[in-house]
């Protein structure tokens, strides 16, 4: 209900008698002095009258111009007590009047402060003692940050309005506000709030966080707010992503009806309710590879194995002069890397299980290629079985074996200007001559794999393409090479619904993927890899990786998508990587990374679920 002076006075004793059908009492006027006499008939015999008192002057404070003609008015309110329960002051200043205020807290229990512009929170703190009940509104108000305890001086208020301003952060700004009740912060600018922001509001009835640049709310937010009745989050951009899962989840057991808004993003749930989405729409289960342990030693290979429930990875040491054995100390809780076999600069130490026994292939820069068994079960030393090749490796670079028909065979690259790479097959007390590879190439990596149900060979070089191999029953029989790839380091293959696919690592080029497509690779993918020296398949609890190391910059992880795509989920720290190899010991699952220039690194596989 509005007034308006010189027409008031005459009307005021009809007016009194609709008392009991108004909510609030509006009055809008400068001269309070003309029609004060009146309010004070406004005062039924029965029943309560409107319960507020509503204020609004253009001008000085309440109602008057002058400060004098302000008092005076004052003086008159105390009759109004009994007829409204709450005073509602618009103005825009308050340090002319704020003294005055101060002494109607026994006259209206309820004061509505509701100005554009404020000293500052701290003259709040005069109306905590003097109203029990305290309502603060803060319309375009010209701050960016609520901080922790901005409102500690004013424990009585019941409603708090943040309205059309540029708040853009809200701290743990609400703590002791144990009577609050309604709280608004609309039309803002806001796009973080704390974790603990709403914790101790016991009381709240009515949340409104609508029209703000929410992305996002941090996990628990709603916590303890058992009183809530009603939740406004619409007009927010949400990301509804992993971080948002635990909001779905509480949205669809909560008891107070929420307006939630719709998600701006990711693109399959652009524009859906928040209130249709459910937990298992979100996909947040993610594995990394954490780091776990430093060996303090360089290697230039590294191979796993697994003999008798024990699995290990052998490492090559060149600088060090030594193969070393990887194998989990379950006292300490941690690896180990004894050395197993002293030798002249090993570039590869391959481990093989031969009748029941660990059989290690060391190939070593200086010539002296061996092999070595183990003479007993784990922690047994090793014992030279013979020499490899000998005349015929010159500079080895990498082995490899495959089982073929029944027997084993050793492959070894020579990347010497003059050597050749030779394929050795097993006769029981050794790995012998079996056939000799192109030569003067400078090979440089191998790789057994098979191809439309038949064994074959893929031999990568410096000089040539990488040329396929099949086997013929008795000998690998050039195939095919690998068309506009020159100068592959090296070739890893592997598998996925039925295909198979090679990566090929290019120092000076781009890596690339490669699939058979029956009788030659085609290229599905190609990855900016210069610097790198190897590009590994693998497999780690159950997934699928690629892995892209590099000499000049991170080496980056992929995940194996549908149809051999790869998709980058990390990156790792390990200089000069040269070789990666998985480790699984029961539930645990680590990766061995080498290093040629560094220290040698072990990574352990964890799961992380993102909406936690």
């Amino acid at each position: 209900m509005g007034g308006a002076g010189g027409w008031f006075s005459p009307v005021w004793s009809s007016l009194a008698q609709f008392s009991p059908g108004f909510s609030q009492f509006v009055l809008v006027q400068d001269l309070f002095t003309q029609f004060g006499p009146g309010l004070a008939q406004f005062n039924p015999v029965q029943g309560p009258a409107c319960p507020s008192l509503v204020l609004v002057s253009p001008s000085l404070a309440l109602v008057s111009p002058s400060l004098a003609q302000f008092k005076t008015g004052l003086a008159v309110c105390h009759c109004f007590g009994p007829v409204w329960s709450n005073l509602v002051l618009f103005s825009p200043s308050l340090a002319q009047f704020r003294t005055g205020l101060a002494q109607f807290g026994h006259v209206w229990p309820s004061l509505v402060l509701a100005w554009s512009s404020f000293p500052s929170l701290a003259h709040l703190a005069q109306f905590g003692p003097v109203w029990p009940r305290l309502c603060r509104s803060l319309v375009r108000w010209h701050i960016d940050v609520l901080g922790e305890g901005s409102f500690r001086d004013t424990p009585a208020l019941q409603l708090l309005l943040v309205t059309a301003g540029r708040l853009g952060t809200i701290g743990d700004a609400f703590a002791g506000l144990v009577l609050l009740e309604y709280l608004f912060i609309e039309d803002n600018e806001v796009g973080t709030i704390a974790p603990t922001a709403l914790r101790g509001l016991r009381g709240l009835l009515y949340l409104s966080l609508a029209n703000n640049r929410l992305e996002t709310l941090p996990r628990g937010l709603f916590q303890g707010l058992e009183t809530l009745t009603q939740l406004d989050l619409r007009g927010n951009p949400f990301q509804c992503d992993c971080r948002l899962r635990w909001l779905v989840s509480w949205l669809g057991s909560a008891t107070p009806p929420a307006e939630s808004g719709r998600c701006r993003g990711p693109p399959h749930h652009q524009g859906t309710p928040l209130a249709q989405l459910q937990p298992q729409d979100f996909h947040c289960l993610v594995s990394e590879l954490r780091p776990f342990q430093s060996l303090p030693f360089s290697s230039l290979a590294a191979e796993p194995f697994a003999l008798g429930g024990h699995p290990g990875v052998a490492l090559a040491q060149p600088f060090a002069g030594a193969c070393a054995l990887l194998e989990w100390d379950q006292l300490a809780g941690r690896f180990r890397a004894p050395t197993i076999i002293n030798g002249s600069s090993p570039v590869a130490c391959h481990p093989l299980q031969l009748g029941g026994a660990l059989v290690v292939v060391v190939a070593q820069l200086g010539g002296g290629s061996a092999v070595w068994r183990r003479a007993g079960g784990p922690g047994s030393r090793f014992v030279r079985l013979q020499a490899l090749g000998s005349g015929r490796l010159r500079r080895p670079h990498a082995v490899a074996s495959a089982r073929l028909g029944g027997h084993w065979y050793l492959g070894v690259a020579d990347s010497s200007k003059g050597g050749t790479s030779t394929l050795f097959r097993w006769g029981g007390r050794g790995f012998y001559p079996h056939q000799a590879l192109r030569p003067w190439h400078r090979d440089t990596h191998l790789e057994f794999l098979e191809l439309g149900g038949r064994p074959a060979l893929v031999v990568c070089s410096g000089t040539r393409r990488p040329l396929v191999y099949r086997w013929s029953g008795a000998a690998f029989a050039p195939h095919t090479d690998i068309p506009h790839v020159p100068d592959v380091y090296a070739a890893k293959h592997f598998r996925l619904r039925g295909h198979v696919f090679l990566c090929l690592t290019r120092f000076l080029g781009d890596a690339k993927v490669m699939r058979w497509e029956g009788s030659m690779f085609r290229e599905v993918q190609q990855v900016p890899a210069r610097g790198s020296l190897v590009f590994q398949p693998l497999a780690l609890a159950g997934q699928r990786y690629v892995i892209l190391g590099n000499d000049y910059a991170p080496s980056r992880v992929y995940r194996l998508g549908p149809g051999g795509h790869l998709e980058p989920t990390q990156e790792l720290l390990t200089p000069t990587p040269r070789a990666f190899a998985p480790l699984s010991l029961g539930h645990r699952h680590f990766l061995v990374a080498s290093s040629f220039k560094g220290a040698t690194q072990i990574y352990r596989h964890v799961t992380v679920d993102l909406g936690s």
